[in-house]
C-alpha cells in the first residue's frame, strides 16, 4: 500500500447512486465524495431515506442503481453508531471497558487484551479519563455519549457513520455532541457522517451536508450554505440557519 496515496485519495465516492427497497428508488441519483477529516451531516424529514442511504453505504441494503467506489489503495475501515447504541446495563462494564469495545477488530487468539494506546488516547480526547473506572451504567446520558464517541475514536476507523446520535439528548447536550464530533474529525483525521434532524447545528458545525427530500423529490449535496440555498431545503424549512463557512465548496 502506498501510504501517501491512501492519505490523499478520497475514502468513498457515490456515483449516480440510487437508494431504495425492492429495486424501487426513493430519490433521484446522488453523487458525493467523502474524504478524511471531513464532518458531514445528512438531513431531511422522517422517511426521506437518510438511514437507507447509510445502510446502503454499509452494504446492509443493496443499491438500486449506480456505484459506491471505495478507496482503492487501502479499503477504509468503517465504524457505525446506531440511534440507540446497545450496551447491556446488566453487564458490569467500566467506562474503559466500554471504550475498549471499539478495538474489537484488533483482537486475536495471540492477543486477548485490547490494544491499550488507542483506548487511552480516546479517553483523553473525549475528556473522560476521570470516569475511566466508573461503571458505564451509572453515567448520565451526556457522559454515556462521550463514552460512545470515545469508543469510535478507539476504533481508529477511517469513517464513522452515526444515525441520529442526539435523539435522546437536550439542546445543550446536542450542541456538545456536535462540538465533540468536530473535535474527533480535526484531531484524528477520521471522516464523520451524522444523520440528524438538527439543521441549525448542522449548519454551524458541519463541513458538508446532504439533503434528502422524497416529496420534491430532490437531493442536494455541498457546503451547508449551498444546501441551505437549495429550493428543496427552503420548501421544507422556514428559516435557513447560519452555515459554517470554514471550508470551501466540495463535490463533483
Amino acid at each position: 500500500m502506498n501510504a501517501d496515496r491512501a492519505a490523499t485519495e478520497p475514502l468513498v465516492r457515490c456515483r449516480e447512486l440510487e437508494i431504495g427497497h425492492g429495486g424501487r428508488a426513493l430519490l433521484p441519483k446522488l453523487d458525493l465524495t467523502l474524504s478524511a477529516g471531513e464532518f458531514w451531516t445528512v438531513i431531511g424529514r422522517n422517511g426521506s431515506g437518510k438511514s437507507t442511504w447509510m445502510k446502503t453505504l454499509l452494504g446492509l441494503v443493496p443499491a438500486v442503481r449506480g456505484r459506491i467506489e471505495w478507496r482503492a489503495s487501502a479499503r477504509p475501515k468503517l465504524t457505525y453508531l446506531a440511534q440507540r447504541a446497545a450496551v447491556d446495563e446488566l453487564y458490569p462494564l467500566s467506562v474503559r471497558d466500554a471504550v475498549a469495545l471499539g478495538t474489537e477488530r484488533e483482537f486475536s487468539f495471540l492477543r486477548l487484551r485490547p490494544p491499550r494506546a488507542p483506548v487511552e488516547r480516546a479517553l483523553d480526547l473525549m475528556g473522560i479519563r476521570a470516569l475511566a473506572e466508573r461503571p458505564f451504567r451509572e453515567l448520565s446520558e451526556g457522559q454515556r455519549q462521550r463514552v460512545l464517541f470515545a469508543r469510535l475514536a478507539a476504533s481508529e476507523a477511517d469513517l464513522a457513520l452515526l444515525d441520529e446520535p442526539t435523539s435522546a439528548l437536550d439542546l445543550v447536550a446536542e450542541r456538545e455532541t456536535f462540538e465533540l464530533l468536530r473535535r474527533l474529525t480535526r484531531e484524528t483525521g477520521m471522516a464523520v457522517v451524522v444523520v440528524t434532524h438538527y439543521v441549525r447545528l448542522a449548519g454551524e458545525f458541519a463541513d458538508y451536508a446532504m439533503l434528502l427530500d422524497r416529496e420534491t423529490p430532490a437531493v442536494a449535496v455541498g457546503t451547508p450554505a449551498e444546501v441551505f440555498a437549495h429550493s428543496a431545503f427552503r420548501a421544507r424549512y422556514s428559516e435557513a440557519p447560519r452555515p459554517n463557512t470554514e471550508r470551501g465548496a466540495h463535490g463533483e
